[in-house]
């Protein structure tokens, strides 16, 4: 096979367009990429204004790359002139002696291994600091001030452009029909006709699915349908970045979200509500019961946010069975690398890309990302028990899967 590409990527969503970016930048001449949509467009992952991004985290897997994430934002920003990045700082918050709370302990012990500063929140801290919350007395928490606000759409814009400017070539409408692949390099059979490749990354998100024949993958991947609403109150004042941070509520349920930005609206939802759907049943019309039930947190816990629903926007979690990054090359083809973000990847978009970018240049990252091989039980056992709540160890959230 004579390659046309240098590189070949598939998807130009958050990652495969951070990709493109640090693959420009580390000197590859002859990068294509695949949208089978329009760019920029707000069908897979990478929709809406915003997304989290912290260092606090479940695991020192992923805490201990939020420096280096940091970083790639700073450079992505100082080079495209976009602020992507907003400082807010975070909090978690968690009924003392609750799942919750030992969730919260995960984080803690995650920044200690860091070596990441954070402060304890007593009930008195709380109030005194954050009086937009009405919580028990029981209640305690964490805060991190690098936590933020990541503006996700601005991200893909960033990189594509720049990725562009840098003589990328980006061929929208180009939906990918089939991959080959040999020990010399690939073969993407689209809709727009074939090409060849030495190096392939797949960063198609829940389409990952369609393609893992032709990969010689066969691991589990569920998607569920999550949903977000955007909140209207006469008190947004109140709940402005610099007023308000980014937050989570570990209870029973798992609720996020953010102070006003984007909509003049508060933003929240739920974390893993559980929709499972297989690909087919994708939709994009919001559900009537969901804004309820985010009001009804909102009555209990935020009542000064409490407000008519500006709108709703789906999402989609596309997750191996222990939620957790797919992050590797093939096992015998080390020129093709494959990207899951198992609905939680936003945050760490550009460092993501780099990585994937060192992997099929210099054949090596300077991270370790041991715990997201292609190996490991999760991805190779099919008897692997699905853990899709973040943070949980035994007894965790399961489910059966929705599409392999």
């Amino acid at each position: 096979m004579t390659p046309g590409y240098s590189h070949i990527v598939i998807g130009a969503g958050a990652v495969g367009s951070a990709t493109a970016y640090w693959l420009a930048q580390a000197g590859a001449e002859r990068v294509l990429v695949l949208e089978q949509f329009e760019l920029g467009h707000a069908l897979g992952s990478s929709g809406d204004h915003s997304r989290i991004i912290r260092r606090a985290y479940h695991r020192d897997d992923y805490t201990a790359l939020t420096d280096a994430m940091f970083e790639a934002w700073a450079e992505v920003e100082e080079r495209s002139g976009l602020k992507l990045y907003t400082r807010t700082g975070g909090i978690d918050l968690a009924a003392a002696g609750s799942a919750g709370a030992a969730e919260i302990d995960q984080y803690r012990r995650a920044m200690d291994a860091a070596g990441i500063r954070y402060d304890e929140l007593t009930i008195d801290d709380i109030r005194t600091q954050y009086p937009q919350w009405t919580v028990s007395d029981d209640t305690i928490g964490i805060h991190q001030a690098d936590g933020g606000i990541l503006d996700i759409r601005r991200s893909v814009s960033a990189h594509s452009s720049l990725a562009r400017a840098a003589g990328v070539e980006f061929r929208s409408g180009t939906v990918v029909t089939g991959v080959r692949v040999d020990a010399h390099g690939v073969s993407v059979t689209t809709s727009e006709g074939s090409f060849d490749g030495a190096h392939l990354v797949v960063a198609a998100g829940s389409w990952l699915g369609d393609l893992m024949p032709d990969l010689g993958l066969s691991f589990s991947l569920t998607l569920s349908q999550e949903q977000v609403g955007y909140f209207s109150s006469p008190n947004l004042s109140q709940f402005t970045p610099d007023r308000f941070p980014i937050w989570i509520h570990h209870s029973d349920e798992v609720h996020y979200g953010f102070p006003v930005y984007g909509e003049a609206a508060v933003k929240l939802a739920r974390d893993m509500r559980g929709h499972f759907i297989s690909p087919s049943e994708r939709s994009f019309v919001p559900d009537d019961e969901e804004p309820q039930l985010l009001r009804d947190f909102l009555r209990t816990y935020l009542p000064a946010a409490d407000g008519p629903l500006l709108l709703s926007r789906t999402c989609l979690y596309d997750m191996p069975a222990d939620r957790d990054f797919v992050l590797d090359t093939l096992p015998e083809h080390p020129h093709v690398a494959v990207f899951n973000g198992a609905g939680h990847a936003g945050k760490f978009a550009s460092l993501v890309g780099r990585i994937l970018a060192d992997l099929l240049t210099v054949g090596r990252t300077a991270h370790d990302i041991s715990s997201f091989s292609l190996r490991r039980p999760a991805i190779v056992d099919p008897d692997f028990v699905p853990l899709f709540r973040l943070g949980t160890e035994s007894g965790a959230t399961s489910a059966a899967t929705g599409a392999a």
